[in-house]
């Protein structure tokens, strides 16, 4: 593969440019990995591994087993891989540290109702944890602005109550199992979770991962499958010309955002089919979507020396 870069030697890069540092500070970057099929394994366990060590929260997004053209479908393969609950236990112990409570002892992953862990840490009911935490909440989850609205109200519902049968219907409409929003209404959240909507709903998750605590979220979107001309009839998500082109005019969305994409690294691991140049319908390479091509075509060309902080880089 021309100009390659070693899978380790980006790696590295990726740690000290931008996991150790500018992610973490605030930053967000999109990348694009030509990866070749017998480094793929090697290259989501490594990213599992930097994740872990640095307290970042990974999604691993295929778009075989997922319709990659549908930000929605995005959003619910993201939100099946979150913890909600724990999220909101996090931000719960967060904006406790701000009131001066003591939860050194009190654990996110713990199992039962967090305002009375925190109440049995400092020696006190757990009315006065809730009387001390609600305007907390009510000041800081709420009317926050950097969420969508009906976001900001089930994170809120999440952050006050951890009942089952209160949180299910919110926990089901962000997975997308029941995306009737009849189900959430009684909870004033009004708005369906779909194409229109969805990319909302994405921004605000990701900035409400590095608000519980998060150096920030990592995604990796293996989106090969898309860059397939001919089916191959194997049973996962074959994409027309159509989708590829819908794929990929989201993708160029995400880049053009990539400002609201809150403390996030998105690497989309791709084929070498992704730079097939060619527009006809025999195509699936990102010829056939000009907007996204010009994005990263400055950084493929330069057939002298390969960047490892591009765009797009080619491993090997």
């Amino acid at each position: 593969m021309p100009n390659a870069i070693p899978l380790a030697s980006w790696l590295e890069t990726l740690e000290t440019e931008y996991l150790s540092s500018f992610i973490p500070e605030g930053g967000a970057s999109v990348k694009f990995a030509v990866t070749p099929e017998e480094l793929k394994a090697d290259l989501f366990t490594a990213m599992r591994e930097r994740c872990s060590e640095g307290s970042y929260c990974l999604i691993e997004l295929n778009a075989g087993e997922m319709r990659a053209h549908m930000p929605q479908d995005i959003f619910f393969s993201m939100a099946r891989q979150i913890d909600w609950r724990l999220l909101a236990r996090r931000v719960v112990l967060r904006l406790a540290v701000n009131q001066n409570f003591q939860v050194e002892s009190v654990r996110p992953e713990s199992p039962g109702d967090i305002f009375e862990a925190i109440a049995k840490a400092n020696g006190i009911a757990p009315q006065s944890v809730l009387m001390e935490l609600r305007p907390e909440i009510e000041h800081n989850v709420p009317r926050n602005l950097r969420m969508a609205r009906d976001f900001r109200v089930a994170m809120t519902l999440l952050c006050r109550d951890s009942a089952e049968y209160t949180v299910q219907p919110i926990l089901d409409w962000l997975t997308g199992n029941n995306t009737r929003v009849s189900s959430v209404r009684p909870f004033s959240i009004y708005t369906s979770i779909n194409r229109t909507t969805a990319r909302h709903f994405i921004e605000s998750a990701l900035f409400w991962v590095q608000f519980a605590g998060y150096s920030g979220t990592a995604i990796l979107l293996d989106n090969a499958r898309v860059t397939l001309a001919r089916n191959p009839r194997d049973g996962l998500r074959y994409y027309t010309r159509a989708m590829a082109v819908e794929h990929y005019e989201l993708l160029r969305e995400f880049v053009d955002g990539v400002d609201k994409l809150a403390n996030t690294l998105l690497v989309v691991v791709t084929s070498e089919d992704f730079l097939d140049e060619d527009s006809s319908n025999r195509s699936r390479g990102y010829g056939i979507y000009s907007a996204l091509r010009t994005r990263v075509m400055d950084d493929v060309r330069d057939r002298n020396l390969a960047n490892p902080i591009a765009s797009l880089v080619r491993l090997a």
